[in-house]
């Protein structure tokens, strides 16, 4: 009772902010499980219309099954899916959600994707939740992982363990949507390594809040299958428009 007393009161000090407009939640406080405005739950762009069948971006043409980063190229990884068209009021918010300490919205993040894809997660028997980690200097930098809140989030709405420490960034390879298609690819090269070298995994979800050419995840991927993990499926909370 007394816990339940201070977290109501840390609620009306420190209202939640909307992950969309970032306004303050006032209707919070009297509605349990509001996590966004009423009115901006529409406003992000979802993936509903024809997508990369590898990827999940989404496509202008309903006749193509990939993309064309997918096209010409092998994935390290099964199938991937995302949440958002990374645009408009969805890049705000992942902006805010990185840089500006806006740790909450991993919580309404979280909902949205079990929310879409809880189904798609059990028919791939994922057994664990592997966030893209970040260097030690740009933690130290942050405070936190972006990608492991959002992890964490999933992995309790889905009763699925989250091993943040599994897969470690060895090399801080900077901004990547600073570099072309061809730089990204060779910018990540062994920047990801196991902490132990075998895992008795076989089925991981990788998540990361931003999925663009996929140069991240594949290394990633690549990195777990090296290790001997049979099945690896991504999750992102935004994801480029494909072509």
């Amino acid at each position: 009772m007394h816990m339940q007393i201070i977290k109501s009161l840390m609620r009306i000090f420190f209202p939640p902010r909307c992950p969309i407009c970032d306004g303050v939640l006032f209707h919070s406080l009297f509605v349990a499980g509001e996590m966004a405005c009423r009115a901006c739950r529409d406003k992000p762009e979802y993936i509903t219309g024809p997508a990369c069948m590898k990827c999940g971006k989404p496509l202008a043409d309903e006749r193509q099954e990939y993309c064309f980063d997918c096209a010409r190229g092998k994935a390290e990884y099964d199938q991937g899916k995302a949440l958002w068209v990374y645009r408009a009021k969805v890049k705000d918010s992942i902006y805010r959600f990185k840089y500006q300490n806006r740790r909450e919205y991993a919580a309404y993040y979280g909902a949205e994707l079990v929310r879409i894809y809880g189904d798609w997660i059990r028919m791939r028997k994922v057994q664990a939740i592997v966030p893209i980690p970040i260097s030690k200097a740009r933690y130290r930098r942050r405070g936190y992982n972006q990608a492991e809140l959002v992890a964490k989030e999933v992995g309790k709405r889905m009763g699925l363990p989250v091993y943040g420490n599994l897969l470690l960034r060895i090399r801080d390879t900077g901004a990547q949507k600073e570099l072309s298609v061809g730089e990204r690819k060779n910018n990540l090269k062994k920047a990801f390594k196991m902490k132990e070298n075998k895992v008795q995994l076989d089925h991981i979800l990788l998540i990361d809040d931003i999925y663009t050419t996929g140069s991240t995840m594949n290394e990633a991927a690549r990195e777990l299958r090296r290790a001997g993990v049979g099945h690896v499926y991504c999750l992102s909370v935004s994801i480029g428009k494909g072509h």
